[in-house]
C-alpha cells in the first residue's frame, strides 16, 4: 500500500533539501537543562502524496511540532569574496519557515517531509523520559533527559533590530493604533522567547538603511513641540513602549541613533508640532554639526536623561551615535561621537564599527566590531560585543543566511563563550523592505530584500495573517547558540573555564576562534552532551 515508507528522528543541525536522499543518521537520546528548549527533527519518507496525522506521545508537556517549509531565494549568497563553506549557493528553495501543525495534521509530499519538534523543559519533571513520534502507522522513539540545573545567561545582552515600520507597511495599520501595539507586542514576545533581551527603541524614526534624501515611515515615540527656539517633549508613547517591552520580558533599551548611518553626516528624521502643524523639523538637509541641531540635542538630552533616571533605567539603556562608520568617515563620526559622549556622560554608548582606530583614538567607548574583525579588539576592551550582517560571508565566520549550515549558525555560542563576548547585535529581526527601505516586500516571496542582501540576512521571523510571527529554523538554531553559551556558564560556575574549554576544544585538539572551528555537527552535538553530563555529575557528587 502506498504511503509512509520510513521515519527517522534526526538532529536539529541537519538541513534536508528537496534533492536529498533519506538521511542515514538518526539520534536516539538527547539531554537538556530544565529551563532549556531542545529541538530535533522528524524525517518522514513517503512514496506518494498523502494526508497524515503526526503526534508526539509522551508524559512530557510543552512539545511543539512544525512543518518545515522551503522558501525561495534568488540571492542565497553574494558571489564576491564568499568562502566555500556552503552546501548550496545557487538560487532555489531553502528549508527555513516553520508552520505549526494544526491538530497534528499534515499533507506529506512524495519523498521527504521534515517536521521540526521543540521541547520546552520548563514545567517538566527532571529525569529520563520517552517521546514517541507517531506518523500514520510508523513511529520512532527518542529518550530525553532533563537535568536538574538551569542555563546561566548571566548579563549577556542580545539585540536584533526590531522594525515596527515594516510591520506597519506589511499589515497596513497606522503607527500607535491599537493594532500597532497588539502586533508589536506579539512580535516582541517571540523575540524575547528566543533570547532577545534588548530592543531597539525608536525615540525618533531610526536612520537605518535609508537612502539619502529618502525617509522611512514615522515611528517616533517622543512627541516634540516647537515654540520659537524652545522645545518641549512628551514621553507618554515611550512610557507605553517600555511598559509593553517589560511585559514581554525585555530588560534593556537600545535608543535609536542620533545621526544618520555611515558617517553621522546628518540628523535623523525628527517630527514636531509647530503652531499646530505636524512636520519634519530635521532630516537629511540638517548637517550634523549645525548649531540648530546641536541645540536641539542639548535640550532633548537634558529631558531624556531626567526621564531615564527618574525611571531608574540608566543602567539598562544604551546610546547610539551612528551605525557602521568606516575610516573614511572618521572626521564626521568623531565630531558627532564626542558631542554625544559629552551630552550623555556616564551612559553606555555603543556603535557597530569594525575599524579599531575608532577605539584607539578614543572616539567610541564601546565598539561593536563584526565577527570577522572582532579578533583585533579581543583583550583590548571590556564588555566587548560583536555582530554580523551581509558582509560577513568569508573566512568561515558564523552567520545565518539560508545557505549557511545550521552548525555555522550555532557555533557562535562556543566562540562568544571562549572570548568572553558580552553582547551580540544583529540588524534584522523583521526587515521587510528592499535595501535603503525603498519598497516593502512580502518575505514569503522575496527573501533577499529584492536581491540586495543574501536570503536570511534581513529577518528571522515571518508575518502571519493574524499579526503574530511565524518562526524560522534560523531563529531557533541561533537561540541554541545562546543556550550553549549559557550551559557553558553553568558548568563553569561548578568547575572553571578551563574545564569547559577542554570539552569544547577536546583537550587541545582544536583551537576555537571566530574563523576556525570543526565543520562537524557531531562535534558540536557531542560537546553539548558532554557539558550536560559533567553538570549532572557535579550536581550528584
Amino acid at each position: 500500500m502506498n504511503g509512509i515508507t520510513d521515519i527517522k528522528i534526526i538532529s536539529s543541525l541537519e538541513k534536508i533539501y528537496d534533492e536529498d536522499s533519506f538521511p542515514q543518521k538518526k539520534i536516539t537520546n538527547i539531554s537538556l537543562l530544565k529551563n532549556e528548549k531542545k529541538s530535533f527533527q522528524i524525517a518522514i519518507n513517503a512514496d506518494c502524496e498523502c494526508d497524515c496525522d503526526v503526534f508526539a506521545v509522551s508524559s512530557l508537556k510543552n512539545i511543539s511540532l512544525y512543518e518545515v517549509r522551503h522558501i525561495k531565494s534568488d540571492l542565497p549568497m553574494s558571489k564576491t569574496n564568499a568562502d566555500s563553506y556552503y552546501r548550496f549557493s545557487a538560487s532555489g528553495y531553502y528549508p527555513d519557515l516553520l508552520l505549526p501543525l494544526k491538530n497534528g495534521k499534515i499533507k506529506l509530499s512524495k519523498g521527504i517531509t521534515v517536521i521540526w519538534a521543540e521541547l520546552d523543559g520548563s514545567g517538566n519533571d527532571t529525569g529520563k523520559h520517552k517521546i514517541k513520534i507517531e506518523a500514520g502507522e510508523k513511529s520512532a522513539e527518542l529518550e530525553i533527559e532533563i537535568i536538574d540545573a538551569e542555563l546561566d545567561f548571566r548579563d549577556f545582552v542580545y539585540t536584533c533590530w526590531f522594525h515596527t515600520d515594516c510591520l506597519m507597511s506589511y499589515y497596513g495599520f497606522e503607527a500607535f493604533s491599537d493594532e500597532y501595539w497588539r502586533v508589536t507586542e506579539n512580535f516582541l514576545k517571540t523575540a524575547r522567547e528566543y533570547g532577545m533581551n534588548c530592543v531597539l527603541t525608536p525615540l525618533f524614526t531610526p536612520p537605518l538603511d535609508t537612502e539619502v534624501n529618502g525617509e522611512r515611515p514615522t515611528v517616533q515615540l517622543v512627541d516634540v513641540t516647537v515654540s520659537g527656539s524652545e522645545y518641549s517633549f512628551n514621553f507618554d508613547k515611550l512610557t507605553r513602549w517600555i511598559e509593553m517591552s517589560r511585559r514581554c520580558g525585555i530588560e534593556y533599551f537600545e535608543l535609536s541613533h542620533f545621526y544618520t548611518q555611515w558617517g553621522a553626516k546628518s540628523a535623523p528624521k525628527i517630527m514636531a508640532y509647530d503652531n499646530g502643524e505636524y512636520k519634519r523639523i530635521f532630516g537629511w538637509e540638517t548637517k550634523a554639526t549645525s548649531t540648530e541641531y546641536k541645540n536641539f540635542l542639548k535640550a532633548f538630552s537634558d529631558e531624556l536623561k531626567k526621564y531615564i533616571e527618574d525611571s531608574n533605567l540608566k543602567e539598562k539603556v544604551f546610546i547610539h551615535v551612528s551605525d557602521e562608520p568606516n575610516f573614511s568617515m572618521l572626521t564626521s563620526y568623531s565630531k558627532a561621537s564626542r558631542y554625544i559622549h559629552k551630552l550623555f556622560k556616564g551612559y553606555k554608548i555603543i556603535d557597530a564599527l569594525s575599524d579599531i582606530w575608532f577605539y584607539r583614538l578614543k572616539i567610541v567607548s564601546n565598539p561593536i566590531p563584526s565577527n570577522d574583525a572582532v579578533h583585533k579588539f579581543i583583550g583590548k576592551t571590556e564588555n566587548l560585543w560583536t555582530y554580523y550582517c551581509s558582509s560577513q560571508k568569508n573566512r568561515f565566520v558564523s552567520n545565518r543566511f539560508f545557505c549557511n549550515s545550521s552548525l555555522r549558525n550555532r557555533v557562535l555560542g562556543c566562540q562568544m563563550y571562549k572570548f568572553n563576548i558580552k553582547g551580540f547585535l544583529h540588524w534584522g529581526y523583521n526587515f521587510y523592505y528592499t535595501q535603503y527601505s525603498k519598497a516593502s516586500v512580502n518575505p514569503f516571496e522575496v527573501s533577499d530584500a529584492g536581491g540586495d542582501f543574501p536570503s536570511g540576512d534581513s529577518y528571522v521571523v515571518y508575518p502571519a495573517e493574524d499579526g503574530t510571527p511565524l518562526q524560522s529554523i534560523r531563529l531557533k538554531v541561533f537561540y541554541d547558540a545562546l543556550q550553549d553559551m549559557a550551559a557553558f556558564n553553568t558548568l563553569e560556575a561548578l568547575t572553571d573555564k578551563k574545564t569547559v574549554l577542554d570539552i569544547i576544544e577536546e583537550n587541545g585538539k582544536y583551537d576555537i576562534s571566530f574563523t576556525d572551528y570543526p565543520h562537524s555537527e557531531d562535534w558540536l552535538l557531542s560537546t553539548r552532551e558532554q557539558v550536560n553530563e559533567r553538570i549532572k555529575a557535579k550536581l550528584n557528587s
